[in-house]
């Protein structure tokens, strides 16, 4: 018999308690809760143990992150955290980001779909369970894969230890700041987040951190 985790049963009557939406009725957990309760009965089916991380219910194999349960504002989703290697026949896995590597999505509106689709959905999931118990990795760009804005190189030229304090930087402290300062489209905007953010880069902080 499957064990519920009580802090899942806690987020699903009261929300996830991340912003000001908690224990209102505008909260996402909320909004979409009669999905989540279907999503969390199919993981729970599939024999994955549910913990609760990142202050979301999260289905594990073996100790190992399969899947998570994330509640949106336009919709609700398994987000599957090696959801690129899934064979997806049915071509229903979306990036949940532009520069996403590993993670897929299924995402829903309405939990009639998910009833609808509970079938194929375990199939996601046992396939999921089977690419953790193979071992298979993700295959993941390397840094120098990582185009270098001009306006960076500048920096780095004006000032050895700026670059080096960069490159001492975890690489996906410097992933991060790669994709967030080449997402700039304007030449002065770029250089103005490089340079409002030297200070964390000293630090050796993330520019999320």
């Amino acid at each position: 018999m499957s064990i519920l985790n009580p802090k899942v049963d806690i987020f699903l009557q009261e929300g996830c308690g991340r912003c000001h939406l908690y224990q209102t009725a505008a909260c996402r957990a909320l909004v979409w809760n009669e999905g989540l309760h279907e999503m969390r009965r199919i993981a729970l089916e599939c024999g994955l143990i549910e913990d609760f991380k990142w202050q979301h219910p999260c289905y594990t194999f073996e100790k190992k992150n399969i899947l998570i349960l994330g509640a949106f504002k336009e919709y609700f989703a398994f987000n599957f955290f090696k959801g690129a290697l899934l064979n997806d026949d049915k071509n229903w896995l979306v990036s949940p980001g532009e520069n996403s590597q590993s993670g897929k999505q299924l995402r829903f509106t309405d939990v009639r779909d998910v009833l609808k689709k509970e079938k194929a959905i375990k199939r996601y999931i046992l396939e999921a369970i089977e690419v953790e118990r193979s071992g298979k990795e993700v295959v993941k760009k390397t840094m120098d894969q990582y185009p270098i804005p001009e306006e960076l190189k500048e920096k780095f030229t004006e000032d050895p230890s700026f670059k080096s304090a960069f490159y001492a930087l975890t690489p996906g402290r410097q992933r991060g700041y790669l994709l967030f300062f080449a997402q700039a489209k304007q030449s002065s905007t770029r250089t103005s987040r490089i340079e409002k953010f030297m200070d964390s880069i000293f630090k050796g902080k993330g520019y999320q951190e």
